[in-house]
Parts: structure tokens; C-alpha cells; sequence
């Protein structure tokens, strides 16, 4: 099978940008052809605002690019991960008008929310969520704190709600977890076009052994991503249990700050992947803090993968991942004394805490290998292609 596989990357690689790779690389690993289509954020830093605001809602160039490399790679499947902002949804119509079919893995909700994230002020927002033209958005500047920018976001998810892009041009969404899923379907996307598969890792680590005696928060260091209530919970804690920080973002300097006053919180700051693995595969437990919709949660994964417990924010996807007292333990979202309460029962509770971190490895291998994503994606790869055949036909 031919895959072409298109993204727009963001200017920091990462999140997105390391599942449309390490998809990429495991269809390589069966056999299957594929093209990487890809266009860096990077070139945003030299168009004026005009340019861009019309390169979202539709670029030429993009629409005949696709079109040119359909014709020389003639693929089966177009599987899109991200548009925004320089591929546009022109791309869509370049791939329908040959036949193609088209899948679009959603990694946010930007089709429903100019951010992406369902999250304002430090709190989930659900202003723009079923509006068709997504106007509180653009009055509070959700899309990187300007008017002007979340504008053209609005305008072209208003764009492409009024001609039917989501309808009409893609044939197949993938939504990574049934809670984001439903939160798509309540934004209007159409609920007869979806498909539900999980995220995975290729290749999958081996397990660590827990023996570092630390909590590990690996992640952007931003407000979504619960970082105060992080903090505060180990500032109450003083020296119960040390605290590994791995990230960067415009929480960074908080961390840091933190860091010096506390001798028991350690800021790390970007780290190699492997070095990653290494401090999760030997961490107490793993803290997903979030307070925003995570449409899924790859990190969360990536501890399972190692052996590691999680302990999550009780909010969107996480909690389909994480099992209460099975795979780790559920606090409610910026709740710093229900955090701190998880944190204590794992100390107090050392030999239950063990068969936890035997089971998490266990879900890991059951829901989340490379072998089992790669059957699911086939399934969806040729249900979508033999819907497309009669209708080209």
C-alpha cells in the first residue's frame, strides 16, 4: 500500500510532530510505501499577516503540490495529521479530485476552537464549541493572545464549515480517544465519518524497575498542563518524595524558580528521549497534572511502557487510560490537596503500589504496541478505501 502522509509542523517538534513520524516509520516497517508531505512552521516568520491569514483559509501552492505528487506517487490513501496553518484545507479537495481517499488523525479540537484546547484563563471554556463561526475566540485572542490571528482561524473554520470541507472532503477522522471523539460529534463534525484508535509506541521500551524513589513530570510547561497545582502540591509536601521535572514552555521560569527554593524539586529541562525513558523507567510513579481535554495523552503511554504508574487529572482522555487503582490513581483537576492525598496513598501503600506498576506494564502491552495500532490502522486504510471505490467508480 502507498501512504502519502501530510503535516504541518509546529515550530517546536514534538507532540504531533513525533506520532505523524513514528506512524510514518512503523507503515515503513511493514512494507508500505510512503511519502512525507511536510511543511515547517518555520516559513510562517517570513509572510506578512496578510499572506498568512490567506495561506490558512486556502493555499494555492499546497492544493498544487498535493495534486503533482498524487500524480507522481499515486497513493492509496492521504492520511492528513495537521493543516494548520500552511497546508490549509485546500489539500483536502487537491486529494478528492483524484479519488484519493482522505484520513485526518485529530491531534486538537482547532476545528472547534481557535487554541485548540477548550482552555482560557487557566479553566476549561467551551464558548466556541458548536458555533459555526467561532467568535468568543477571536474576541478574547485565544490563538496565541492576538485578535488579529484568531481571527483568521475563525474565519476559516466558519470557511470550511459554510462550504462542507469536513463533510464533504474528508472521508475518514480519527479520534484517539472515545471522550474526544464525542466532543468532536458535539461540535458538529459529522459522527457517520469517525474512527476510534488509540495512540502507541514504536519501538517500545523495556520496563524499568522503580527503584529511584522520585515522582517525574515529563511535559510542556504550560498553564493547560497544570504546572501550579504541580508545584504547590510539593511546596506542601516538602521532602516526602523528590520531584523530577522534564520540559520546557513559558512556565519555565516558575519551574526554575522553584527549583532553587526547594532542594526536593529538580528541574531538568529538555531532555533526549532516551534519557526520558531512563528517569521514567525508575520513577515512583509519573504525574499527568493537565487541566485542559487531552485528546489523549502519548506520555502516559510512554510510562505504561516502562513499568510506571501514572497519576492523573481526572479530565478528558486521561481517564480512559488510566485505572484507578489498577494502572495508577485519579485526582481531580488543579485539586492540590486531592493530589497530594493520591501522592501520600502510594507511600503508604508500597506493596500494593508494586503490583500496580506490574499491572500498568501489563496494559501497556495489551491496548498500546506498534503490532496492534498497525492491524487497527489497516482496518480503518481499507474500509476507507473500498468505501471510496464505488463512489470514484
Amino acid at each position: 500500500m502507498r501512504i502519502l502522509a501530510i503535516h504541518n509542523y509546529y515550530q517546536q517538534l514534538g507532540g504531533e510532530d513525533t506520532i505523524f513520524t513514528t506512524e510514518a516509520d512503523l507503515l515503513e516497517s511493514y512494507g508500505h510505501e510512503v511519502y512525507r508531505y511536510t511543511i515547517h512552521n518555520d516559513d510562517v516568520e517570513e509572510m506578512n499577516a496578510i499572506n498568512l491569514a490567506a495561506a490558512t483559509l486556502w493555499n494555492h501552492n499546497s492544493f498544487q503540490k498535493v495534486k503533482a505528487l498524487i500524480k507522481e506517487f499515486r497513493p492509496d490513501v492521504a492520511h492528513f495529521h495537521n493543516t494548520f496553518p500552511l497546508i490549509s484545507p485546500a489539500a483536502y479537495y487537491a486529494v478528492q479530485e483524484a479519488g484519493i481517499p482522505v484520513v485526518q488523525t485529530l491531534h486538537n479540537y482547532r476545528l472547534l476552537c481557535p487554541n485548540g484546547l477548550f482552555f482560557r484563563n487557566g479553566q476549561i471554556c467551551e464558548d466556541c464549541l458548536g458555533k459555526p463561526m467561532p467568535w468568543p475566540g477571536v474576541v478574547h485572542g485565544c490563538y496565541r493572545g492576538s485578535r488579529v490571528a484568531s481571527g483568521a482561524v475563525a474565519t476559516m473554520v466558519n470557511l470550511h464549515n459554510l462550504i462542507g470541507t469536513w463533510a464533504k472532503a474528508v472521508d475518514v477522522f480519527i479520534a484517539y480517544s472515545q471522550f474526544s471523539l464525542d466532543k468532536f460529534i458535539e461540535g458538529g463534525l459529522p459522527k457517520e465519518k469517525f474512527e476510534f484508535k488509540t495512540n502507541f509506541l514504536h519501538p517500545a521500551p523495556e520496563p524499568g524497575h522503580g527503584k529511584g524513589g522520585y515522582g517525574l513530570f515529563v511535559g510542556r510547561l504550560s498553564p493547560e498542563k497544570g504546572v501550579d497545582t504541580l508545584l504547590t502540591a510539593w511546596e506542601k509536601l516538602h521532602t516526602r518524595i523528590p520531584l523530577k521535572i522534564v520540559g520546557a514552555g513559558p512556565l519555565a521560569p516558575e519551574v526554575e524558580a522553584a527549583a532553587e527554593r526547594f532542594e526536593h524539586i529538580e528541574y531538568l529541562g529538555r531532555r533526549p528521549l532516551s534519557e526520558v525513558y531512563e528517569l521514567m523507567g525508575e520513577a515512583k510513579f509519573f504525574v499527568f497534572s493537565s487541566k485542559w481535554y487531552e485528546t489523549f495523552g502519548r506520555v502516559a503511554i510512554e510510562a505504561y511502557a516502562k513499568g510506571t504508574p501514572i497519576l492523573a487529572s481526572r479530565i478528558g482522555a486521561i481517564t480512559e487510560l488510566v485505572k484507578p487503582y489498577k494502572t495508577g490513581l485519579l485526582f481531580e483537576p488543579g485539586d492540590v490537596h486531592d493530589l497530594i492525598t493520591q501522592v501520600e496513598w502510594v507511600l503508604d501503600h508500597p506493596n500494593d503500589w508494586q503490583q500496580i506498576r506490574q499491572q500498568a506494564r501489563e496494559e501497556f502491552e495489551v491496548r498500546y504496541t506498534a503490532s496492534e495500532n498497525y492491524k487497527r490502522l489497516m482496518e480503518i486504510y481499507q474500509k476507507v478505501i473500498a468505501l471510496k471505490a464505488p463512489a470514484v467508480a
